[in-house]
C-alpha cells in the first residue's frame, strides 16, 4: 500500500502521472472517495499521461468514456449503477476483458464486481483540504 498527500491539484496530477507510467492493458483502477475528492482530476492525469490530448470529464450520464490512448482507456461512473443487471446493460464485463485500461469512479457502488486484481485508489478530502491518496496494488 502506498500512501500521499497532496496540497494541491498539480500534486494530485504528479502522483496519477507516476501511476500511469506502470499501467498496462487489461488493468483496473478503481476509484474510492466522496464528492469533490478529486477522482476525475486523477483521471484527468492518467489519461493524458497515456496520451490523449483532449479534455477529460466524468462520464456522469453517459456511464462510459473511451479514448484513443495506448492502451485505451475506458472510463467508468458507476455513480447510477444499482445492479449487476445494469452492469451487463452496459457491457461493464466486455470491457474487462478487451486489453485495455478500465478507470472507474464511484467504485462503492459495484465493489463485488472489481476483479481480484484491481489497483483500488481511496482519496480522501475534497474542496480546498489537502488530500490522502492511498493506492493498493
Amino acid at each position: 500500500m502506498e500512501k500521499y498527500i497532496s496540497k494541491t491539484v498539480n500534486e494530485t496530477q504528479e502522483i496519477a502521472k507516476a501511476l500511469a507510467a506502470a499501467l498496462k492493458g487489461g488493468d483496473v483502477v478503481a476509484f474510492f472517495g466522496d464528492l469533490g475528492a478529486g477522482k476525475t482530476v486523477f483521471t484527468r492525469a492518467i489519461v493524458n499521461a497515456l496520451g490523449y490530448d483532449g479534455y477529460v470529464t466524468s462520464p456522469t450520464f453517459a456511464v462510459v468514456n473511451e479514448y484513443e490512448t495506448k492502451p485505451t482507456v475506458y472510463h467508468f461512473d458507476m455513480y447510477r449503477i444499482d445492479s449487476e443487471d445494469a452492469l451487463y446493460g452496459i457491457g461493464f464485463f466486455d470491457y474487462l476483458e478487451n486489453g485495455g485500461i478500465c478507470i472507474i469512479e464511484w467504485s462503492e457502488n459495484i465493489e463485488y464486481a472489481l476483479p481480484e486484481n484491481t489497483i483500488r485508489i481511496s482519496i480522501q478530502g475534497s474542496g480546498d483540504e489537502e488530500r490522502i491518496i492511498t493506492v493498493e496494488r
